[in-house]
């Protein structure tokens, strides 16, 4: 895999392009990629181009490798579902003499840990007790219908049970969820099923304070409450292993998200062998193969303006070029927005596309559906040891899950040629989040030390992405707990904060309330006398997913650009609203 994609850090003032892509993460760099090999002469010869304010590729997917060991960590997303056909088809399919496919092992649930409430025990320890006809009792006070069930069986449970209770449902798809026994349920719904299901689907329990509601409009965790009590909830929201995935988001998205991604045991999780930002590369390597493409690195989008009909364009951009402090200008006839929530608020101020005078009332709408998803803040910590001291307990792969503020850590593998081990030492997010906040702001970084395969000043030249010394003392006190082992500190580490500028968070979800399938295609285009489009996995219905991204640009180039679907795209895959 060729990383060394040429990025062009300067600039060219009063640039004439047809479509102006801002953004350099995987939707941005998808479509510039779809756009140049269409074959439409209209984006060819440079008339397409990508800028991003960063000097690298992947937006929120970075890759990288620790001094000392021939591993690759994630610092953002990691891993991709084989029933997502976009990112299959690009990396088994398009760019299989660039990348090659991984799995993404989950570890053996009996020997990773669970240490909830100062409780430590296996994952699969509900499995053995169920096995036995008993039930695993944890120090929550469950509901007695739910004791005995793990995190992923309720989520299951509460949802099966909704859904079975609407008789809209049942009539329309009896059969396509079926209790298997008192733990487990199978769903049969498919993408196309569930976006029928969600904007439909009715809250039916009599006496609830949600009666009657549109499971769309009912928060997850109002919903959780309701099923499962307040103790419940926090059993689903801290053995889940995810705050994000408990947070107060759209009931009904949460729906297909929980069975089809976290509580589905079926599900085959992949990566890329040379790092999963690989995509990202992959195709901005196919987009610069083209004749005079560029993506203009260290530039940020300052802002633009509607040009008058007698211009050559529609859309004049200012940028400004991060080395030199120099504000220059392009010139567009279409602008596509490949950006999360935060990014487009820092580009509102004083701009015709989000205060049109001409359409307030279109303006207002998107005001209100850039505010129709929350940011996740996400933290991660790779942690890079001289010896995997996790195989002590038998571990080699997977993550434990705990209560503490660190949430999870995975154990990402071990260098056989010195032993030297990655870890992904915190995976914090939402609640936990002015936890790592107040740590992460202390001034003293982390003093790497030298090993036998690594010299200090290898090390040294990582001091900008060290964690803070005291968030590794915490996270290495945490890590302690949740393995009831001394454990030795590590000799590097690598910090990556997602809440800050331009991302404001890892991933995203739908607020509750919101029609989702209205939203989306609203943001595809939201002035429909303006060729400006906004594309993304924040926008998605399958959010925190590189799929999402991908999706959502592909409907947009079909709908707005006139491209056709890619032949190397399974022709039945549903691509959603």
């Amino acid at each position: 895999m060729n990383k060394n994609t040429p990025l062009n850090p300067g600039m060219s003032d009063a640039l004439e392009l047809e479509v102006a892509i801002i953004g350099a993460g995987t939707s941005g760099l998808y479509s510039a990629y779809r756009l140049t090999g269409s074959g439409k002469s209209v984006y060819q010869n440079g008339r397409v181009q990508v800028f991003d304010m960063l000097n690298r590729l992947g937006g929120r997917l970075e890759s990288v490798k620790l001094p000392g060991m021939d591993l690759v960590g994630e610092l953002g997303g990691m891993r991709y579902m084989t029933s997502q056909k976009i990112i299959t088809a690009l990396i088994q399919d398009v760019f299989e003499d660039q990348m090659h496919v991984a799995d993404f092992p989950m570890g053996d649930p009996s020997k990773l840990f669970m240490y909830l409430r100062k409780q430590r025990f296996l994952q699969n320890q509900w499995n053995v007790e169920q096995e036995k006809g008993k039930k695993w009792e944890t120090r929550y006070h469950l509901n007695d219908d739910d004791l005995g069930c793990s995190a992923d069986q309720l989520f299951n449970k509460v949802i099966y049970t909704v859904l079975v209770n609407d008789p809209w449902f049942v009539k329309n798809f009896d059969g396509k969820v079926i209790k298997k026994d008192a733990y487990n349920y199978e769903f049969l719904l498919t993408s196309r099923d569930w976006n029928e299901v969600k904007p439909n689907l009715t809250y039916n329990f009599p006496g609830s304070p949600y009666h009657n509601c549109r499971v769309n409009d009912i928060g997850f965790w109002n919903l959780l409450k309701d099923q499962v009590s307040e103790e419940g909830y926090t059993f689903l929201s801290t053995a889940g292993g995810y705050y994000s995935n408990t947070i107060n988001w759209n009931a009904a998205e949460a729906f297909p998200y929980m069975v089809g991604d976290f509580s589905n045991a079926e599900v085959q999780f992949k990566t890329i062998a040379e790092g999963f930002d690989s995509i990202a590369y992959a195709l901005a390597n196919a987009y610069m193969a083209t004749p005079k493409a560029c993506i203009w690195s260290e530039n940020k989008l300052l802002r633009f303006s509607k040009l008058t009909q007698a211009a050559t364009h529609k859309y004049e951009l200012i940028f400004l070029n991060l080395r030199s402090g120099t504000e220059w200008k392009v010139y567009a006839n279409s602008i596509i927005l490949a950006m999360p929530r935060r990014s487009l608020e820092l580009l509102r101020h004083n701009n015709f596309f989000f205060n049109a005078k001409r359409n307030v009332q279109r303006a207002a709408a998107l005001d209100l559906n850039i505010r129709s998803i929350v940011a996740a803040p996400a933290y991660k910590i790779l942690m890079g040891f001289e010896r995997a001291w996790w195989t002590q307990f038998g571990i080699d792969s997977g993550h434990s899950i705990t209560d503490l503020p660190m949430r999870q850590c995975y154990y990402f593998g071990t260098d056989p040629k010195n032993g030297h081990s990655m870890l992904l030492g915190s995976y914090g997010d939402m609640v936990s989040q002015t936890f790592w906040k107040v740590l992460s702001d202390h001034p003293d970084y982390f003093q790497v030390k030298a090993t036998r395969s690594v010299a200090l000043g290898d090390l040294r030249a990582l001091s900008p992405v060290q964690a803070k010394r005291l968030m590794v003392n915490e996270i290495m006190d945490e890590l302690r707990e949740l393995h009831g082992a001394d454990i030795d500190f590590p000799y590097v580490t690598w910090y990556r904060d997602w809440t800050e500028d331009p991302f404001g968070g890892g991933y995203h979800a739908w607020k509750a309330g919101y029609d989702v399938g209205a939203t989306m295609r609203f943001m595809r285009r939201p002035l429909p006398t303006e060729r400006i489009h906004i594309c993304g996995e924040a926008y998605s219905d399958q959010q925190g997913w590189v799929e999402g991204a991908f999706c959502e640009a592909e409907k947009m180039l079909q709908e707005y650009f006139t491209l056709t679907r890619p032949l190397w795209l399974d022709k039945d895959y549903y691509l959603g609203w």
